[in-house]
């Protein structure tokens, strides 16, 4: 039997169904949110894993200010940043600051910790400083005893 979240083409498809399955079926819904923040990010064009899923990490955040507003709310400051030093370079410099990065517990309440950018930095250490690798290792670990 084919998958309904498999047929879905567009994020506002994904939206859709979202609203409608959410409180009877939560896994369909998380399906269908994480197939719109692929969606999204695969109009980037990355040229790697790590790119993709950074990108991916950046619509995930994006989907916390949904959630949390109601409505779409571009992260501005970080896609400045994206624009002006490309997508690994952000990530580098969100997790090297001295607070953590927003949204972990957030993002671990919707399903979605693998999308921290900390968490795409430790699947791909070979695309990062190792400063940024330690700092990930460091905060997932911390996370992880909350």
């Amino acid at each position: 039997m084919n998958d309904i979240v498999d047929k879905l083409k567009t994020p506002e498809e994904c939206e859709r169904l979202i609203e409608n399955v959410k409180d009877r079926e939560p896994e369909m819904a998380l399906r269908a949110r994480r197939k719109a923040i692929a969606l999204r990010a695969a109009k980037h064009n990355a040229k790697s894993d790590a790119e993709r899923e950074a990108l991916q990490a950046v619509y995930a955040y994006e989907e916390i200010l949904f959630n949390k507003h109601k409505k779409r709310i571009r992260a501005s400051r970080t896609w400045q940043m994206i624009k002006k030093h490309g997508i690994i370079e952000a990530v580098e410099r969100a997790v090297n600051r001295p607070q953590e990065t927003i949204g972990y517990t957030i993002l671990k309440e919707m399903g979605l910790p693998d999308l921290a950018f900390e968490a795409v930095i430790l699947r791909h250490p070979n695309s990062f400083s190792s400063e940024a690798v330690a700092r990930s290792k460091m905060r997932m670990a911390e996370w992880e005893q909350k």
